[in-house]
């Protein structure tokens, strides 16, 4: 009897077909990675790259690097087109950070410009009270009593205390008030402004049971100019003050008698408006 062949089954010849879908699988993975990654937002994969270099395990590679080296993320990934951005970015910045000191580099030739601005002005309105204080002074006849000079800052009525007080003493002289009147009148057309009475004495030192040096009778007689302005005027107390200084501010040698006369005096500075609190 003759054995039939027995048919061979056709199911192994189609096992490589496994094989092959298995790596269509991984393509298509792989490009969709590609594609993920192609449109990743910067900022989130900025965070990430960050996130996994300060880790304690890190993900990358020894070939691997941060985004900001501008080296390629892994082996066989080539550098991402955001970088481009990240680097103009970055440039722009230290761009910026080396332009900065010579930006404050001007900033002093722009502060001085308006300091000398503000000086400037102010000094044209000190000339301007000056001319104003003269005329009033030639019209009271007391202009021969009076020194007017200006700077800046203020105009400076200068009186001698040959005419004010008595040697020694730092109470108006009865003959000297008339003149303090006038002053008191001219003054109350600055009501605005700051006003400074400052006595001043020669170096000769004194001692005496009401006035130890000359330190405390400049002081007395600039209160006492002040005190008499601010009974016959309505001048605010506030804007009129006074001070003693002494023998520390000579305007003429010390060593002469004339020199010595012209240092004991009382100043009177008003103050313009650019100045005056």
């Amino acid at each position: 009897m003759a054995k039939r062949r027995v048919e061979e089954s056709g199911g192994g010849e189609a096992s490589w077909l496994n094989t092959f879908a298995d790596l269509m699988n991984l393509l298509l993975c792989f490009f969709v990675l590609l594609f993920a990654m192609s449109t990743v937002d910067a900022d989130k994969w900025e965070q990430l790259i960050n996130s996994m270099q300060k880790s304690s395990f890190s993900i990358l590679t020894s070939g691997g690097a941060s985004v900001g080296e501008g080296m390629m993320i892994a082996t066989g990934i080539s550098q991402l087109e955001m970088l481009d951005d990240y680097f103009k970015e970055e440039t722009n910045s230290s761009d910026a950070e080396e332009t900065e000191p010579k930006d404050k580099e001007t900033e002093p030739t722009s502060e001085q410009e308006l300091k000398e601005e503000f000086e400037a002005a102010g000094l044209k309105e000190s000339e301007e009270m000056a001319e104003q204080i003269e005329e009033m002074l030639a019209k009271k006849q007391i202009a021969d009593q009076a020194e007017v000079d200006v700077n800046a800052q203020f105009v400076r009525i200068t009186l001698s205390g040959a005419l004010l007080f008595d040697s020694a003493q730092s109470q108006i002289r009865e003959d000297a008030l008339p003149l303090v009147d006038k002053l008191s009148l001219i003054l109350e057309n600055y009501s605005s402004n700051q006003i400074e009475i400052e006595g001043h004495t020669d170096n000769v030192p004194i001692s005496n049971a009401k006035y130890e040096n000359n330190d405390v009778l400049s002081a007395y007689r600039a209160f006492a100019v002040k005190d008499y302005i601010l009974e016959h005027t309505v001048l605010e107390p506030g804007r009129i003050y006074a001070a003693g200084c002494g023998e520390y501010n000579p305007v003429a040698d010390n060593s002469t008698p004339e020199g010595r006369a012209r240092n004991r005096r009382v100043e009177i500075k008003i103050y313009n408006s650019y100045n005056s609190n």
